[in-house]
């Protein structure tokens, strides 16, 4: 099937707020931000999630073009893009915060097992979910998942949100300017630069859309805070290899050639009661694959999805 972008990608996906209220969100009023992308009119086959510090509308150029073949439910998760951050940095522990947002969204819903897929945290949020809910999961689609060594996964558990020696991705988050005069000065200071380098612009573009709201001074502001992100870079109390020994749906794992965050690199390390479980590592590609390889995401989705 052709996943190539032709008149798909000119389809601006819907907005939505998704209520998590009746859902068993903790607290009155939670909702989450999302985009839909393909026809209304057909069922909901795909979730998909974010990196930390992106957004759901970072990946338009990536699934738009499969509104004519999907419906996909691309989130903002809590403290990105729209969706408004409710959980207090000070004490955070794991990202089970996040787990509990997606399950609450998939019971809001209603809408029969979905895929699930995601990026880097978002990866891991999907994994966490279909360990603790796999009735509501069809399978299982990660692209470069955080998923350490059981070794460092103790280090992390045991630092209970703490400080980790030679964490500068949490460092440098908390560094990040969050203010700049405009979009264009954002695009101007990111374009080529750090984890940017390999983005084509219309993704650099799409990210800073939803990355940064706009301030009454006339300036704009990053909506992902630099200490909610710091926060998920230190927040490792999640045991990820524990719900991965849960795993009994199939799982696709795309993972990076260079600098990848997946320590899966073998599919015998996963459940031997998961009889469609694939790893994959992508010759050449970084941590940003999706961004990188869209052809590879596409073809995934369709294949997850029965396509």
């Amino acid at each position: 099937m052709n996943t190539g972008e032709g008149a798909a990608l000119f389809l601006e996906p819907r907005r939505r707020t998704l209520d998590l209220t009746d859902a068993g969100a903790r607290e009155p009023g939670a909702y989450l931000a999302g985009l839909e992308f393909g026809d209304p009119n057909r069922p909901l086959d795909a979730v998909f999630l974010h990196a930390n510090g992106f957004n759901a509308m970072t990946y338009r150029t990536v699934l738009a073009p499969l509104s004519k073949h999907l419906r996909i439910l691309a989130i903002d998760q809590q403290g990105h893009g729209l969706s408004p951050q409710r959980t207090p940095v000070e004490g955070r522990k794991s990202w089970l915060d996040l787990r509990d947002d997606l399950l609450a969204l998939l019971t809001a819903l209603n809408a029969g097992p979905l895929v699930l897929a995601g990026h880097s945290m978002g990866g891991t949020v999907s994994l966490l979910a279909a360990a603790e809910a796999p009735e509501t999961v069809k399978a299982l689609v990660l692209f470069d998942p955080v998923l350490p060594s059981p070794e460092v996964m103790v280090q992390w558990m045991a630092a209970q949100g703490r400080p980790i020696p030679g964490n500068g991705l949490a460092d440098q988050a908390e560094r990040r300017r969050s203010i700049f005069p405009s979009r264009e000065a954002v695009l101007d200071n990111y374009r080529g630069r750090g984890a940017f380098r390999t983005w084509p612009e219309a993704s650099l573009a799409d990210y800073v859309i939803d990355g940064f709201r706009d301030r009454d001074d006339g300036q704009v502001e990053l909506t992902c805070a630099p200490a909610w992100e710091a926060s998920n870079f230190r927040a490792h109390g999640h045991d990820t290899w524990a719900a991965i020994a849960r795993l009994r749906r199939p799982v696709r794992i795309l993972r990076a050639e260079l600098g990848s965050t997946c320590s899966l690199d073998d599919s015998d390390r996963l459940p031997r009661e998961v009889a469609d479980r694939r790893i994959e590592t992508i010759p050449g590609s970084t941590h940003f694959l999706p961004i990188e390889r869209p052809e590879l995401v596409r073809a995934a989705l369709l294949e997850a999805c029965g396509k």
